[in-house]
């Protein structure tokens, strides 16, 4: 029993750590604020190609990007273990998916900010 006992006053302790807010003038939220301003600017300049598969692409590939610096301020700031553990997954599995957007748009011709390149590649 004291093992147990000893188990349970451990959890409930990490239980503590976790919830601790940051202090005001933490970095985070600024962070987290300029990476999703960051991600709206691209967004927003990304022109639109008049194909819904090019255009899905072109944006998506900002609002990934947007996802990973997103992640990154949860890996820097962040001390919830599981969403620590989500934010490196983030960043692995939608810089893969960046590259295979970015693939489809080099073979339509376009670059990953959304523009047509002229004589190359085109339809």
């Amino acid at each position: 029993m004291p093992i147990l006992g000893l188990l349970v006053a451990i959890a409930l302790w990490i239980g503590t750590i976790r919830t601790v807010p940051p202090p005001a003038d933490s970095a985070a939220p600024l962070g987290l604020a300029r990476s999703i301003s960051s991600m709206h600017s691209a967004m927003q300049k990304i022109p639109s190609l008049g194909d819904p598969d090019l255009d899905f692409a072109a944006a998506m590939v900002a609002h990934h990007q947007g996802a990973i610096e997103m992640a990154k301020v949860e890996l820097q700031f962040g001390q919830d273990v599981r969403l620590r553990r989500l934010a490196q997954e983030m960043i692995v599995t939608q810089q893969s998916e960046i590259e295979v957007m970015k693939g489809v748009l080099r073979e339509d011709g376009v670059s990953a900010a959304g523009s047509k390149r002229n004589g190359w590649c085109t339809r």
